[in-house]
């Protein structure tokens, strides 16, 4: 097994993807990534006959056309692109170059010689230079594929892109955009700093490029589009991604988790992000702008903000109504006293939320401490004491509370959860009003300030169920590629701090009493939703403590009194969802389900299409 570990400086992740100054990881990371490679990631001639083989088997072979925009491109790493294009094991291809007026006769005279030795090869050289976008759509006039993929002119395509690319578009022959995982060579030729990508995922794509390299997308959808956009130099790829999605659906939206592209850098070209990276980021923003503004369902402008930690990528902060809609929050409980005063100040003391609601659903409480404290609670208005006597069922009592719910929107809330910041409420539910989110969860805090929960990881963990993103990170700790500090959308959250429509809570039956009556009962409730189309999403601008499971004990430890329970619970989740289990879309196939730390697997889970094709 393999690790990669997470860049610790947010500015110096921005750079990595935004072209900049080069990021190396620690020799360990380098050497584990390079054994990896040896290992999963380089083929043999077995591998190259049995996708010559499947190849010849495949009921479409599109033809496929490289756009490359080229300027003062060295020979070396001109030649060496072209090569990387021309050793492709997919045929169907072409190349187009646009020669963006490059004063230097060598790139010219290179793109001469290659089309000479390959007639895929085809180039034109401009009379007066332009942009990145000018030179780009000046490549597409003469592209002839039913389908187009970006390439820079430093860059590499590993020998099977286009092949995987194919073969996509043969079990997916629907698909508008596809894009790929990708690294970063260096001038060496040494490969380091994979982006392993979840698949499709908006809020992911609205703080930054996860699309990126390498991107293919249907030719009729780009001419629909106009091609290109001048006006985003520096980011003219990302306007062009969030346009295309603007013109398709979610389902024509393909991911292949393979490293298929080689993102040069350093590069002996002086980039043009690497000197504006400020026009870079307003142009980033632009093109966030005008996507938004797609969307009819919206009645108010969004902010679009600098992500906190990473200010050269993006926050959205969406708009809530006026009046703000009533807000039911529902706290579980019994006894624990100290978890409960402390819960029920931060809601009614530091939550800037106008109009909520709290129902404390007791069971069976008898400390004289908390029938105290409900004593005191019963004095404000906003509050509700249920009692719910017998047996500790968290969803059958989530249930009942909810049945008395006179807000529109729910707040599943742990009993041991504390407020650290005002705004909290106000956050998620400007996320789940989203038409098309079914629920959000928070950034959940130890009280040292190490991270319990940044989203849950489905199939890994004790039990193979599930797990928390970033369990033990530092609170500063960004994640994998800034995974623990953009809004993203993911298979679950936690049910210890929710906020989901009550008609939704409603229309998918709520909490599963019978088979989950304690654990997993969040994840459950999440995967039913996005079986209704919805998405799931988690943000980390509501953080709260959670001092997780303090009033009933921990479900994974050895020595719980709920083992047999654990089991039957365990069982039941592996019996409904257990594919999805073994499979979250959210977590790339290579990563290794025995954690939730981004490990490359050994061998990798993903199986390749070739050794498919010959089952």
């Amino acid at each position: 097994m393999y690790f990669i570990a997470p860049v610790s400086s947010a500015i110096r992740q921005v750079k990595r993807m935004l072209r900049g100054s080069p990021v190396v990881q620690n020799k360990q990371d380098q050497l584990a990534y390079e054994n990896w490679i040896a290992s999963y990631d380089t083929l043999s001639d077995e591998d190259r006959v049995a996708i010559r083989k499947h190849i010849a088997g495949f009921s479409k072979q599109p033809l496929i056309s490289i756009v490359m925009p080229a300027y003062e491109t060295p020979r070396r790493l001109l030649r060496a692109a072209i090569d990387s294009v021309r050793s492709q094991l997919y045929p169907n291809w072409e190349l187009c170059v646009a020669d963006d007026a490059s004063s230097s006769p060598q790139v010219g005279q290179l793109l001469k010689q290659a089309a000479a030795a390959d007639l895929r090869v085809k180039w034109v050289r401009r009379e007066a230079g332009g942009n990145i976008a000018a030179a780009t759509n000046a490549a597409l006039t003469f592209a002839t594929g039913e389908f187009v993929a970006l390439l820079d002119h430093d860059d590499l395509l590993a020998e099977h892109a286009l092949y995987e690319v194919a073969a996509e578009l043969n079990a997916h022959p629907d698909a508008d955009l596809i894009y790929t995982d990708e690294d970063i060579i260096d001038s060496a030729g040494r490969r380091h700093s994979p982006y392993f990508k979840p698949d499709w995922n908006l809020d992911l794509l609205l703080g930054h490029n996860m699309i990126s390299h390498l991107g293919i997308y249907r030719r009729s959808l780009l001419d629909e589009i106009g091609g290109l956009r001048e006006g985003f130099d520096g980011s003219q790829d990302y306007d062009l991604a969030l346009r295309i999605v603007a013109a398709t659906s979610s389902d024509r939206i393909r991911h292949i988790p393979a490293i298929l592209y080689h993102w040069r850098q350093p590069s002996e070209i002086a980039s043009f992000s690497q000197h504006h990276l400020d026009r870079c980021v307003a142009a980033a923003r632009g093109a966030i702008t005008d996507y938004l503004a797609c969307h009819e369902t919206l009645s108010t402008e969004p902010d679009i903000l600098p992500a906190p930690s990473i200010p050269s990528w993006t926050r959205i902060r969406w708009s809530l109504p006026d009046p703000l809609p009533r807000v039911s929050i529902i706290v579980p409980t019994r006894d624990r006293a100290d978890l409960l005063a402390r819960c029920a100040a931060g809601l009614l003391l530091r939550t800037d939320y106008p109009d909520l609601e709290l129902i404390v659903i007791d069971n069976d409480s008898s400390d004289p401490e908390t029938l105290a404290l409900f004593d005191r609670l019963r004095h404000d208005r906003r509050v509700r004491l249920l009692p719910f006597p017998g047996p500790f069922n968290y969803s059958a009592m989530n249930n009942a509370a909810v049945r008395e719910a006179t807000g529109t929107l729910l707040a599943l809330l742990n009993n041991d959860v504390d407020v650290i910041e005002g705004s909290w409420l106000r956050e998620m539910v400007s996320l789940a009003l989203r038409p098309e989110v079914g629920a959000v969860g928070a950034k959940l805090l130890y009280p040292d300030n190490t991270v319990q929960h940044a989203g849950v990881v489905l199939g890994v963990g004790e039990f193979g169920i599930a797990s928390h993103f970033g369990l033990r990170a530092e609170r500063s700790n960004m994640g994998y590629f800034a995974q623990y500090g953009l809004v993203r959308e993911l298979s679950a959250v936690t049910g210890a701090c929710m906020v989901l429509r009550k008609d939704i809570y409603e229309a998918v039956g709520g909490l599963d009493a019978d088979n989950l009556p304690v654990a997993f009962n969040d994840v459950d409730l999440c995967l039913r939703i996005r079986t209704q189309g919805k998405h799931i999403v988690w943000t980390p601008y509501a953080e709260l403590y959670h001092v997780e499971s303090a009033s009933r004990g921990l479900d994974h430890l050895p020595h719980a009194r709920h083992d047999e329970r654990v089991e039957r619970e365990c069982r039941y989740m592996r019996e409904k969802w257990g594919d999805l289990l073994d499979n979250d879309p959210f977590y790339n196939p290579n990563f290794s389900r025995k954690d939730h730390l981004f490990q490359l697997d050994a061998p990798p889970r993903r199986k390749k299409p070739w050794r498919l094709a010959e089952v």
